[in-house]
């Protein structure tokens, strides 16, 4: 529980950005979905995770978009438009 304890009362972009990811990355476990599915899934988190360490607003725009896409609400019209491992 210690490790939820400093993102309990999220505070800054990056608390806020910090919780979603943690969220995102449940929800992806939880998913009923093939090994390779939920291993791409979790690709493209850990990529947000990682440009979240240069630019926060750049990781919580993809982010949303990650999320758009779990939510089947992304504006992309087909897969064909999504660069591989994004």
């Amino acid at each position: 529980m210690a490790a939820d304890d400093r993102l309990s009362e999220p505070q800054t972009l990056e608390d806020r950005l910090a919780r979603r990811l943690r969220d995102a990355h449940r929800r992806v476990r939880a998913l009923a979905l093939p090994q390779e599915e939920r291993a791409r899934l979790t690709r493209r988190l850990l990529a947000v995770s990682d440009v979240a360490k240069r630019d926060i607003a750049h990781a919580a725009r993809r982010l949303d978009a990650f999320i758009a896409y779990l939510d089947g609400t992304s504006d992309t019209p087909s897969r064909r438009n999504m660069p591989p491992g994004d």
